[in-house]
């Protein structure tokens, strides 16, 4: 229903706001997952990281919550195995008093690959982690999020909605598997799926398409290969994880409310060329 008189609408500090809201982030201690943990946090959410190395993710809360202090926790989870995503949301239920307002998908794990070296075995890894885990957890968590009515945010890739240039790349080392793009189109698709299917509970769906966010390491072995990737971008720099913050912080809040079944790509531009 439109507000008649503007003084009455929801300020956008209002809609950001995440008191009181719980947010269970998968990968969440890792490059991107870590910089939306922050988000959540800043904006006032209590955050439960869940990876397979629990130690890091340990120390990853500590860190957090001496910046964002909450009742973050750190949980283990293997998104490749039902019963470790039954045993999360078993803890995150108990510790929070059967409380979860948001999702998010952002564990991955596979190998660097060309289409001439990977196998079955790696390309059954990628699909098993980046999308057979994604649905897995999502389809553990809905009877938790809808109580709530929460919020579902994955993290896609714009290789799930674009190919890879191969002129990009100079070595299987830093080479982008066919695997990876496939799982992360099959998120973008499960996410406007779920959109549909999930809106009768008032469960959102949306999912972030990152652009090119190489890990330091990359960034250190092979400025070359990262000197391309800045010239093919329309904004001319690879992106730095702090870049996703906005995003993460619209889709999983109250001021992305009437936005769902969406991919929001934060790519500086990657695709529209």
């Amino acid at each position: 229903m439109p507000y008649s008189d503007p003084a009455q609408a929801p300020s956008l500090s209002q809609l950001m706001s995440m008191e009181g809201r719980v947010a269970l982030i998968i990968g969440g201690a890792g490059l991107l997952g870590g910089e939306i943990s922050y988000a959540l946090a800043e904006l006032g959410a209590r955050i439960i990281v869940a990876s397979r190395d629990v130690e890091k993710c340990r120390t990853f809360v500590e860190t957090l919550g001496s910046i964002h202090p909450g009742k973050h926790e750190a949980l283990a989870i293997d998104i490749t195995d039902s019963a470790s995503i039954r045993s999360v949301l078993a803890d995150t239920a108990a510790l929070t008093g059967g409380e979860l307002d948001v999702l998010v998908n952002s564990g991955w794990s596979g190998r660097k690959n060309t289409f001439e070296s990977i196998s079955d075995e790696d390309w059954n890894l990628d699909i098993e982690v980046c999308l057979n885990g994604v649905f897995r957890t999502i389809k553990a968590a809905t009877p938790l999020l809808a109580t709530r009515r929460g919020t579902i945010l994955s993290i896609a890739s714009m290789y799930g909605h674009v190919a890879p240039d191969y002129r990009l790349y100079d070595s299987d080392r830093f080479a982008n598997p066919p695997s990876y793009g496939a799982a992360k189109a099959g998120v973008i698709q499960l996410t406007k799926y779920l959109a549909s299917f999930l809106a009768p509970q008032g469960i959102r769906a949306n999912c972030i398409s990152p652009g090119p966010f190489p890990f330091e390491s990359t960034q250190q072995a092979n400025p070359d290969f990262i000197a391309r990737l800045e010239a093919k971008n329309p904004l001319n720099r690879i992106g730095s994880p702090p870049d996703l913050k906005g995003a993460a912080a619209l889709l999983c809040t109250d001021a992305g409310s009437y936005i769902t079944g969406q991919n929001i790509c934060v790519d500086g531009g990657w695709a529209v060329w």
